[in-house]
């Protein structure tokens, strides 16, 4: 799908205009990325992770060009965690307009038959849970509103099948499931729901990878008709867009952003 002209680099205007916005994985990558560009768009925001010195660094970068934004230190797989998290952004905002509910890890690769107890617990507390967590109180704050609009991070590899990530896989899978259940839910009540699904995007997950391996990221790049590597920029772009009333008829919807790497 190609985003409107408006809504690429710097020309977009005011989007975002005094809507709150809440980024969840806060504190680098793509989660980062979409923050400081929900505040160009004129959103508040607030940042959220688990990881303080990044979360911090994103509210620095937001205020450092006149945006307003908060961060709340907070675990996306403990219920307590996000009931309070939600809490302090009604307690500061009063409401919340759009949650972009980003935080999510790979956790340890090994196939299926080695994929350890502990890892899979880990992946799906956090990938599919958090996610879940974060829906609930949202869309709890949403209802009172009448209105509001969700992203979830999902991936390619949510619609799709892959080696040595099986809990990844199995938990982004979900993720789009809970997201068009969601939004089939609410849809007559002013909230709409959608997942993104970043193929190879440079992060620190990825570029980790890649650093190790430089054959992992000849072998991804080689996979991909664009023949690079996606930016956290190009995700940021379609979450923005999703969130805008551009998309007002747009839901249940997982927007593939892979650089056609699910085309072939």
């Amino acid at each position: 799908m190609l985003l409107p002209k408006t809504l690429k680099g710097d020309n977009m205007s005011g989007l975002m205009q005094n809507k709150v916005a809440l980024v969840t994985g806060a504190s680098s990558g793509i989660g980062q990325t979409t923050a400081v560009k929900f505040s160009r768009e004129g959103a508040k925001v607030i940042a959220v992770d688990i990881q303080v010195g990044g979360g911090e660094e994103t509210v620095r970068m937001i205020r450092e060009t006149g945006g307003e934004a908060i961060f709340i230190k907070a675990d996306v797989s403990r219920l307590n965690d996000v009931e309070e998290m939600i809490s302090k952004t009604i307690e500061r905002y009063g409401r919340l307009d759009i949650a972009f509910n980003n935080a999510g890890i790979d956790g340890e690769w090994a196939p299926t038959a080695d994929c350890t107890n502990e890892n899979f617990d880990r992946i799906i507390n956090i990938n599919l849970k958090g996610v879940w967590f974060c829906m609930k109180y949202e869309i709890a704050q949403m209802l009172k509103q009448g209105v509001g609009v969700i992203v979830n991070t999902a991936s390619i590899l949510g619609l799709t099948g892959g080696e040595n990530l099986p809990a990844y896989i199995a938990s982004k899978h979900a993720v789009v499931g809970l997201t068009k259940a969601a939004a089939l839910e609410y849809a007559t009540a002013g909230i709409r729901v959608n997942a993104v699904c970043p193929g190879a995007i440079l992060t620190g997950i990825t570029e980790k990878h890649f650093t190790a391996d430089p054959q992992i990221a000849a072998q991804f790049i080689s996979q991909i008709p664009l023949k690079r590597i996606g930016k956290p920029e190009e995700i940021a772009e379609a979450v923005l867009w999703l969130c805008s009333d551009a998309a007002s008829f747009v839901t249940g919807h997982a927007m593939v952003v892979d650089g056609g790497q699910l085309a072939k």
